[in-house]
């Protein structure tokens, strides 16, 4: 499945529910070849009525740290598990997650990223192990197959508790350093291609 057909077959989901009450299917957005991919949990109101995700106040929050450690939003790719908001921003139902998690599968097999990053103790929970615990491993990274992941605080939470700031600093230094990493791993093959 291409871009444009898993697109066309996201917007037009009624698997569960939440197509009922959305305004737009919030997709995805940034780079398509990045090597860092970024997930939350669900849009909220901000992205249902825009379709991209990470505008609201949380997004620009996000934005802020990446601003801070010099990662530019369009170089990266940002989605969420669930492609609907869920009513008043509940958190998704585990079935929600059942019926929508191919999206992003085949988004990821399409962007092939080097590193996931999961925004919240949500999305962590889904694509890291079951009992995550974002307090205690946040910024450690795991190996899940070909792909390095790891876990953030959800922007929200920041809003939430601000005390938790300096703990997303470092861990998106972290992620910067291994942005970096990735990015002169590919310039050094790129320039072996050439010398060959």
């Amino acid at each position: 499945m291409n871009w444009d057909e898993l697109i066309r077959e996201c917007e037009g989901c009624t698997k569960c529910d939440l197509h009922k009450t959305r305004t737009n299917c919030v997709f995805g957005i940034g780079n398509r070849q990045t090597n860092i991919m970024f997930v939350g949990e669900a849009p909220g109101e901000n992205e249902d009525l825009t379709g991209i995700p990470f505008v609201g106040a949380a997004g620009k929050l996000f934005d802020k740290f990446l601003c801070a450690v010099d990662i530019p939003r369009d170089e990266i790719y940002i989605a969420n598990i669930l492609k609907c908001r869920p009513p008043k921003n509940r958190d998704p139902l585990p079935s929600e997650q059942d019926m929508c998690i191919d999206y992003l599968r085949n988004q990821v097999r399409l962007i092939q990223p080097k590193m996931i990053v999961c925004l919240g103790r949500i999305a962590a929970m889904r694509l890291i192990k079951p009992d995550f615990k974002i307090t205690a491993e946040h910024g450690k990274i795991f190996q899940r197959g070909q792909f390095e992941i790891c876990a953030v605080y959800h922007p929200s939470a920041l809003l939430r508790d601000p005390r938790k700031r300096e703990d997303m600093l470092i861990d998106m230094k972290m992620i910067k350093a291994k942005f970096d990493e990735y990015k002169s791993e590919s310039r050094d093959f790129k320039s072996g291609e050439i010398n060959e």
